[in-house]
């Protein structure tokens, strides 16, 4: 399975900046699909279904600071 490294999560640990590439990768998906481009409807949808589960479903907790 893969994993978010250390680097990766301590950059995506604020939550504003998970929210901000799902919501630009919903409106690039959204762009796609309206301008009729299925190929990168598909493309932009998988990454974005990716990144919800990344970032918000599989996201590593917070470490407790002493």
């Amino acid at each position: 399975m893969i994993r978010t490294s250390e680097r990766d999560a301590a950059f995506f640990r604020p939550l504003w900046r998970r929210v901000a590439v799902v919501a630009i990768l919903a409106v690039w998906t959204g762009v796609e699909l309206v301008y009729g481009d299925r190929t990168w409807a598909i493309i932009t949808g998988a990454i974005l279904a990716y990144s919800l589960w990344a970032f918000f479903l599989n996201f590593p907790p917070e470490k407790a600071e002493k």
